[in-house]
């Protein structure tokens, strides 16, 4: 009722329908205030009077006529939105949020005839989903601006952003964004391996769009024949799966052999002749019979990019790194406190899509000796290991430290710990406070050489660096069998590219940004950033 009677003027003093029918049937404005219950945005705008009803009456002629003085305080009358000239209504009712107008309707006829108005809708596309194709062309298929807005981008508003695809240990990046007139699902791919500072590329898994007025059509882009028939089902609100429904329209006429060979190509830009590495071969052939068998029918689950601080010692964000044989995959780096952690996003059978591929322990910066000796890979083994140990004994001492504080009960002045085991709001300014020391006393940048007898799929890495960090990464025999975390050196090159030198496995890893500006993937808080996290762990292990 309180809305009802700021947008139209009316209430006890204004003639109300619910407080006052006699009233409006008295002055014969019944119609304009005549409530509509419909709240769904593809029906705001619609129904309301007949056809011979609009042609007689007129949204000047609708206004309601001027109250007595006495109406108002001061001896003024109080001002309807009802007697602004319908040209400015639409200008109002254009400004605000799409999914408001339903219930704007609600209030009268006039507003739903006014919300009919397709400019609107046209601007509501436009500020809220970015469409800035020439809606006047939609004219011609006899679809409007609003069957755009409530039929296309609201409905599936919900699948817009980034998500991972549920393909075993492989995962993926999908981006659901609007373009122009549709909606499409883009999968996307690191460039060839080893080649880690080229840009992603991209191809066509699905596309939503309204070719006429009943309702938005599916189409998957699978396979080479061209969009056909496809679904998608909104299982919950950061869930989705989609299924081809043509899947013949996936197969070759020159059977599997031609499919894995058009996949080797569009995946490794390479014959299967041109890889000499047995083990690679097999793992590359075993990656297309499990990701082919799922015919772009697929669960997928949201993700959001990392949140960023002041102290963090680069931007987070997504990152191309290089992994052997498995080729190149894509790791999302984000900072925690005093840890960095970078989680895979796309994977392979021995450390799957969704585990911590790495951990970087930011209170503990390492002096690498020399160029020289830092080819001395014993020498560099011996560095890494001391910090080990120390990082050990300090966890230990901190996990005294706390028993002891929670058998004195001295913490009645002190932040509460974390049961989880976290650090407290102390823990994490000391940490931070770590951070911006180490990164203040590290040079702008040293020389750096990789060691001797370390394996490298990429030759070509910089040859300086700012500053070093003790961490550990995660290895495990196919399967994800016997995991376990190994220590190594984080090396961090400037703001787009970092490295890792896997000491057990005596290799090293180049990561390189993703330089992609993604919409709708930006966490709605720090807690479900870190539910995200745990989460896709979870489903991987």
């Amino acid at each position: 009722m309180a809305v009802c009677a700021r947008l139209c003027g009316v209430g006890p003093t204004r003639g109300c329908r619910r407080r006052g029918a006699a009233r409006e049937q008295r002055r014969g404005g019944a119609g304009d205030s005549e409530p509509d219950t419909d709240t769904d945005p593809e029906e705001a705008g619609g129904g309301g009077a007949t056809e011979d009803e609009e042609a007689a009456e007129r949204i000047e002629g609708e206004r309601p006529a001027p109250h007595p003085a006495g109406a108002g305080p001061a001896g003024r009358a109080s001002l309807s939105l009802l007697e602004l000239p319908p040209e400015l209504l639409v200008q109002i009712f254009g400004s605000l949020p799409g999914t408001d107008l339903p219930s704007l309707a609600r209030v009268c006829t006039t507003f739903r005839r006014i919300l009919r108005t397709d400019t609107i809708w046209r601007r509501r596309c436009r500020e809220e989903y970015g469409v800035c194709e020439n809606l006047r062309k939609l004219e011609v298929t006899g679809v409007s601006c609003r069957d755009v807005y409530a039929k296309l981008l609201h409905r599936y508003r919900h699948i817009l952003g980034l998500w991972q695809p549920d393909i075993g240990p492989y995962g993926g990046l999908l981006n659901v964004v609007v373009d122009g007139l549709f909606i499409i699902g883009w999968m996307y791919l690191p460039p060839h391996d080893p080649h880690v500072d080229d840009p992603m590329r991209f191809k066509p898994l699905f596309r939503i769009h309204l070719m006429e007025r009943k309702c938005a059509t599916v189409e998957c882009m699978y396979g080479h024949k061209g969009p056909h028939n496809g679904h998608i089902q909104i299982l919950k609100k950061d869930e989705f799966s989609t299924k081809c429904n043509q899947t013949d329209h996936h197969r070759m006429s020159g059977g599997r052999q031609e499919e894995f060979r058009t996949w080797l190509r569009e995946e490794w830009g390479r014959t299967l002749e041109d890889i000499f590495h047995e083990h690679m071969q097999e793992l590359i052939l075993m990656k297309f019979i499990y990701t082919s068998q799922y015919d772009n029918c697929l669960t997928y689950r949201r993700i959001y990019l990392p949140p960023s601080s002041l102290d963090d010692l680069i931007k987070p964000g997504l990152f191309k790194g290089t992994y052997g044989s498995h080729g190149l995959e894509i790791v999302m780096l984000s900072f925690h406190g005093k840890k960095a952690k970078g989680t895979k996003i796309t994977g392979d059978p021995n450390i799957p899509a969704g585990q911590q591929t790495v951990e970087i322990d930011l209170a503990h910066p390492l002096q690498l000796p020399d160029v020289e000796n830092l080819r001395d890979f014993s020498e560099l083994s011996r560095i890494v290991l001391e910090v080990q140990e120390q990082v050990r004994r300090e966890e230990q001492e901190e996990e005294h430290r706390q028993e002891e504080e929670d058998r004195s009960q001295q913490a009645v002045s002190q932040p509460a710990a974390n049961p989880l085991g976290g650090e407290g709001a102390e823990g994490e300014e000391t940490a931070a406070g770590a951070e911006g020391t180490t990164q203040d006393k590290a040079p702008a940048s040293r020389p750096f050489v990789l060691p001797m007898g370390v394996i490298s799929r990429n030759e070509d890495y910089p040859r300086t660096c700012r500053i070093c960090f003790y961490g550990t990464g995660l290895i495990a025999g196919h399967g994800f069998t016997s995991p376990e975390r190994t220590p190594g050196v984080f090396v961090l090159f400037d703001d787009d590219r970092f490295g890792f030198i896997w000491l057990e496995l005596k290799s090293f890893s180049l990561y390189s940004r993703i330089k992609v500006s993604f919409q709708n993937a930006e966490a709605p808080s720090r807690e479900a950033f870190d539910e995200m996290l745990k989460n896709i762990q979870s489903l991987a292990t």
